[in-house]
């Protein structure tokens, strides 16, 4: 074996390719036929989107694993540890199992230049083949035709909110971003939208491959009340669904359209109504609003784009702080961060900028200060050279009413979660 240790196999990943991020099928596929292409057996639900890709993942595993199904979970990117991308009946994928799958594609690749989330990808796939699972939930990790995810041919599609977000990549509009999006479309098969404004090149893709698409508020609607809501369409009806587990009105949109996607695979997954109860109440991802209670209070958010901060602002609307509302962010270069800062001003007191710059494509907090120039008061910003230290200072300053809220990037929220678990007592004075 090339290395003993999980870390050893990412740090080489990472410099393996000269492109971080480097698009296109050719590669991975011409691996995974060496690999010998072995068959999942399996249904898959391949989910994509710009916003809620996540959520309707843990969404879709938690309602198959309450119906008895054996499922596995491919997401990106993780928090504090890269296990947390694979996920088997429920489990983690260890370290000996991610590296001798490792170890399998590096014999069989030549000298392919695979990227670190081409390896990932290519590991999830041989772990789930050879689990002899009910059903697979992948999650495209940037955008959809060209991401390595999409080598698979899913049973059902499930796209999510779109919005301007990777443009170097995908496009500088909504519906370039969409094209991308689509690729995951297959002929004949179903797919499902569940946003809240579906681009016309994600329509005419569909029409053109003769697609069911199951588009919301068109081809089903959500009833919501107060404690409960319902999902309502042609031939289907689920009422007095319970509120979902994860917090922010956003979640039942997310929720809906997982639901649909797995009614679309029914025929061969069949879920009772106890089950989608059961899954709604207690799917969960981290990082999505995540309440630390306490005195201060902590919630930790990965939104990294406008559309993603104004979930965020909607939410913190709605909670109530006796004191004041600091936010602590640190983003990434290719993100909008002025966009981000215009959506979430009224929310905060103050500002801590933290840096990212040590980690690839991270911006140091004088060039995010300089990106939200335009949009906060210099006076109610303060730059941080790590998010330990904007967290410790924060901590140190801040009252028992305080809200305090990190949000921005993946990075920026692993990175509290690792310094929160490791000061409980200083976060909560």
């Amino acid at each position: 074996m090339r290395f003993s240790t999980l870390a050893a196999w990412l740090d080489w990943q990472a410099g393996l390719n000269p492109r971080e991020i480097d698009l296109g099928l050719d590669r991975v596929a011409a691996v995974w036929d060496r690999l010998g292409a072995p068959p999942l057996n399996a249904a898959v639900i391949t989910v994509a989107g710009t916003n809620g890709k996540g959520s309707s993942v843990a969404f879709a595993e938690a309602i198959l694993r309450a119906a008895g199904y054996r499922c596995g979970c491919y997401s990106s990117p993780h928090l504090l540890t890269y296990n947390e991308r694979i996920r088997v009946d429920g489990r983690l994928a260890d370290d000996r199992s991610i590296c001798a799958a490792f170890e399998r594609i590096d014999q069989a690749r030549g000298d392919t230049a695979l990227t670190y989330f081409e390896f990932g990808t290519l590991a999830a796939l041989l772990l789930f083949a050879d689990a002899r699972l009910d059903a697979v939930v992948l999650e495209v990790g940037l955008g959809g035709r060209l991401d390595a995810v999409n080598l698979m041919d899913p049973d059902v599609a499930l796209i999510t909110n779109i919005a301007l977000d990777h443009q170097a990549w995908l496009g500088d509009d909504i519906e370039s971003i969409g094209f991308e999006k689509a690729g995951i479309l297959r002929a004949g098969r179903p797919a499902v939208f569940s946003g809240r404004a579906i681009p016309d090149s994600i329509r005419s893709r569909a029409a053109e491959l003769g697609v069911n698409l199951r588009v919301s508020g068109e081809d089903y609607r959500i009833e919501r009340k107060a404690d409960q809501w319902a999902l309502i369409a042609d031939g289907s009806r689920r009422r007095s669904l319970p509120m979902p587990g994860m917090r922010g009105a956003i979640q039942i949109d997310n929720a809906a359209g997982a639901i649909m996607a797995l009614d679309c695979i029914a025929d061969r997954l069949p879920i009772e109504q106890a089950a989608v109860r059961a899954g709604l109440i207690e799917a969960r991802v981290a990082g999505r609003f995540e309440v630390r209670p306490g005195q201060p209070t902590w919630v930790l958010d990965v939104a990294h784009n406008p559309q993603a901060a104004g979930v965020l602002a909607a939410m913190l609307g709605d909670y109530f702080v006796r004191g004041s509302t600091i936010a602590v962010c640190g983003m990434l270069d290719d993100k909008d961060a002025a966009g981000v800062a215009e959506v979430l001003k009224p929310r905060f007191d103050s500002w801590h900028l933290v840096d990212l710059s040590s980690q690839p494509r991270g911006l140091g907090a004088g060039q995010l200060a300089e990106r939200m120039a335009t949009v906060l008061d210099p006076d109610k910003v303060q730059l941080d050279h790590s998010v330990d230290a904007a967290l410790a200072h924060v901590a140190d300053t801040c009252g028992p009413d305080d809200l305090i809220v990190v949000f921005g990037s993946f990075l920026t929220v692993g990175a509290a979660m690792q310094w929160l678990d490791g000061n409980a007592t200083k976060a909560s004075a």
